[in-house]
C-alpha cells in the first residue's frame, strides 16, 4: 500500500464547508503566559479575539480508524466555560476552535470529513455555496499545520490555515452548523467531544 493510501485508510471524514467573500482581518491574537498540553500539543490558556478574551474550555484528540490513530488535538476557547453543548453552538459569543494536526491529512479526505460533519449537523441547500467557500481554503496538511475557526458576532467565521487568513464566512447560522461538526449529537468520536466540553483529553 502507497504511503497516500495508508494515509487516506487512517483518515476519513469531519465536514465540508462553503463561504462567500468577505473582509479579512486580524481576530485573535495568544497569550502565551501559561499553556494547556494534550497528547504532546500545547495550546494556551487563554486567546484574544477581536479584544474580547476567551478561556480556554478544553482539549479534545481526533481519532480515526478502529485503532483509534490521532489524526489532531483541538482546543475550544470561549467567553465562559461551559460543559452544555447546546449551549455552546446556540450562544452568540466570540468563540474560537484551534486544530494541531499531528499527522499528514490530504486536502480531499479533509473536505471529506467535513462534508459529513455539515452533513450530521442539518446543513441546508441555501447553505451549499457557503460551505463550497469553505472548503476550497481547505489545504493538504500535515504533522504540524494548525486550523483556526474563530467567530465573531456579527462578522463572521474567519477561517486561517497557519498564520495565514483565508478569509471570512457570514452568518450566525454558518458558525452554529460549524461548531455543531464537534459538538452536535454525531461528533467525529465521542472523546473528541468530552474533551472540548471540559473532560479528559486523550
Amino acid at each position: 500500500m502507497s504511503a497516500t493510501a495508508q494515509n487516506r485508510a487512517v483518515w476519513r471524514p469531519i465536514a465540508s464547508v462553503s463561504v462567500t467573500a468577505a473582509t479579512v482581518w486580524v481576530l485573535a491574537s495568544p497569550q502565551t503566559a501559561s499553556a494547556a498540553e494534550c497528547e504532546g500539543v500545547r495550546l494556551p490558556d487563554r486567546v484574544t479575539v477581536a479584544g474580547q478574551p476567551l478561556m480556554l474550555n478544553g482539549l479534545g484528540v481526533r481519532e480515526a480508524t478502529l485503532f483509534n490513530v490521532n489524526v489532531y488535538v483541538a482546543g475550544l476557547y470561549l467567553e465562559q466555560r461551559s460543559s452544555n453543548p447546546r449551549q455552546i453552538v446556540a450562544s452568540n459569543q466570540h468563540k474560537q476552535l484551534i486544530l494541531k494536526f499531528v499527522r499528514k491529512v490530504d486536502r480531499e479526505d479533509m473536505n471529506d470529513a467535513l462534508e459529513k460533519g455539515f452533513e450530521n449537523g442539518g446543513a441546508t441547500a441555501a447553505m451549499k455555496p457557503r460551505i463550497r467557500q469553505f472548503a476550497s481554503w481547505m489545504p493538504n496538511l500535515k504533522k504540524g499545520s494548525i486550523l483556526t475557526f474563530t467567530y465573531v458576532p456579527g462578522r463572521g467565521v474567519e477561517v486561517k490555515v497557519g498564520r495565514r487568513v483565508r478569509g471570512v464566512i457570514p452568518g450566525a447560522d454558518f458558525a452554529r452548523l460549524l461548531f455543531r461538526i464537534w459538538l452536535g449529537p454525531k461528533p467525529p468520536n465521542k472523546g473528541l467531544k468530552r474533551g472540548l466540553l471540559g473532560g479528559e483529553c486523550g
